[in-house]
């Protein structure tokens, strides 16, 4: 998935579809597959991108990948108790309210109210003083922003000019990583990633509630549900991937900002692509695994491999590769998890005509003055989705705005400026493709989704699986009859 935080107005919508769908149930009130967040913030679970805190994700140690919060031993030292777990005060207390004393309440002199009652365990609660919406707008920066981990490094210029405040939507939902954490670090093997889609799911059957996926998730979009004392997480909508059709989340989007597709990359090589010693690296180490689904030889081996037909079509018309491969508008949410997540941002573009003196718009020299002056700091989406490389974040911003300029220039019929073409890397056709896809594409253009069984198809691979606390995620394990009734999701 990528989504186009240019485009994201916030307006939470694909939250509420993506609780009605998945979690509107006993166990798992507090559950948010999907939700959005005001930056800059703490977030939901509060603190989440801290892993000096929480310990998720992996880290590199005398070259080789280790997960964060330990590998056998340590899980079996904390067997009965992990303190990586975060509270149920950085996700918030589910609670209703004591309707009832509103229609039998006696008569009095004052109008009765209805006080917060807790769902976990039913008792008169304090106001809520936390939840997945608490940050919106900026509602809690003066207080909480100052915890962002993102802010690290920057501090002094974001305060300095903090009375030109900048804020962005940042939607959330699981990464399914091509090295995901939480199946390395699951006991029972209960957490596995599907071979023939990459969709990373929870066997109901085979969970035993020791919540180590949780902490072993740096984003934290695996939950436990207090009700079933299973693990549960976003399972990317697979009923509907499955019939060719796209995620609730997506197809919800009132902003039209999420885009679905197929990308075809060498599973052998993503222990070497998470283990490059620089975290810098990380970006182009995970690029380096996608393959062209143009090359004849990446077409025959993946159809040698299994994959069916209308899968290598998808791959050619895939949004996916076009916006994070071929056009290099798309970054991975903290690359340096080492989780090589697979749900793609493009940065938000902040306005830079007031930066730009007039007749610069269109100039590539002016361009590049100006992306340092915008309102929200290169250095801030740095942190947020390179590891830190700005020059990444530059390159980025660069070919959004050189997308602007030419499109300005053309409607004013103005010529082109030959060095915006050459700010952005790209041929007149790719810009002009990338113009339609972000500003005007439809539904088939933004959604190239296979269904799971066509006729005539070979079957797809048996489910795949890394056994419990493997280190990665390679060996493949038996499917062990896991089946849709199986999933994380309460779909039984």
């Amino acid at each position: 998935m990528v989504m186009n935080l240019d485009k994201c107005i916030g307006c939470h919508t694909c939250s509420v579809t993506c609780k009605n769908t998945w979690t509107n149930r006993t166990g798992a009130e507090y559950m948010w597959f999907n939700n959005v967040e005001t930056k800059p913030g703490v977030g939901y679970p509060k603190g989440w991108e801290d892993q000096e805190r929480h310990r998720g994700g992996w880290r590199l140690r005398g070259g080789r990948l280790e997960l964060r919060s330990g590998g056998p031993w340590a899980k079996l030292a904390h067997v009965f108790h992990n303190p990586d777990l975060p509270e149920v005060d950085d996700y918030y207390e589910p609670w209703t309210y004591d309707y009832e004393n509103l229609v039998e309440s006696r008569r009095r002199g004052h109008q009765p109210v209805a006080r917060p009652r807790s769902l976990l365990t039913g008792r008169p609660m304090d106001a809520p003083e936390w939840g997945p919406n608490w940050e919106d707008d900026l509602a809690g920066a003066p207080q909480h922003a100052v915890g962002d981990p993102d802010l690290r490094g920057i501090e002094e210029q974001v305060v300095l000019a903090y009375e030109q405040a900048f804020m962005l939507y940042l939607p959330r939902v699981c990464e399914h990583c091509l090295n995901p954490a939480c199946v390395a670090a699951c006991p029972s093997g209960a957490m596995y990633k599907r071979e023939e889609d990459g969709i990373v799911l929870v066997d109901q059957e085979a969970c035993r509630g020791w919540r180590f996926c949780v902490s072993a998730c740096p984003y934290k979009k695996t939950y436990f549900n207090w009700q079933t004392h299973k693990a549960e997480k976003c399972t990317f909508c697979y009923p509907r991937i499955e019939s060719g059709l796209p995620t609730v989340c997506a197809e919800s989007c009132v902003g039209r900002i999420r885009y679905l597709g197929v990308v075809l990359y060498d599973a052998d090589r993503v222990r070497e692509a998470a283990s490059v010693p620089e975290e810098r690296d990380l970006l182009r180490s995970q690029l380096s695994l996608f393959l062209d689904p143009r090359d004849p030889e990446v077409q025959r081996l993946a159809r040698a491999s299994g994959v069916p037909g209308a899968w290598i079509d998808a791959a050619l018309r895939s949004p996916v590769y076009r916006m994070a491969v071929e056009w290099r508008v798309a970054l991975p949410l903290h690359p340096e998890f080492r989780t090589l997540p697979m749900v793609w941002y493009v940065p938000p573009l902040s306005p830079l005509a007031s930066h730009l003196a007039a007749g610069d718009a269109t100039t590539a020299d002016g361009v590049r003055d100006a992306l340092d002056g915008m309102r929200i700091p290169v250095a801030y989406l740095a942190n947020l989705l390179a590891a830190g490389d700005a020059d990444v974040v530059r390159g980025v911003l660069g070919r959004l705005w050189a997308l602007r300029a030419l499109g300005r220039a053309r409607s004013l019929g103005r010529p082109l400026d030959p060095d915006l073409l050459d700010l952005s890397g790209l041929t007149a056709g790719q810009m002009n493709d990338m113009a339609r896809l972000i500003a005007v594409a439809k539904f088939e253009e933004r959604f190239v989704v296979p269904s799971a069984s066509r006729d005539g198809e070979p079957d797809l691979p048996a489910l795949q699986g890394g056994g419990g606390l493997d280190p990665l995620l390679p060996r493949a394990r038996a499917p062990r009859g896991r089946s849709a009734r199986g999933e994380a999701g309460g779909a039984r």
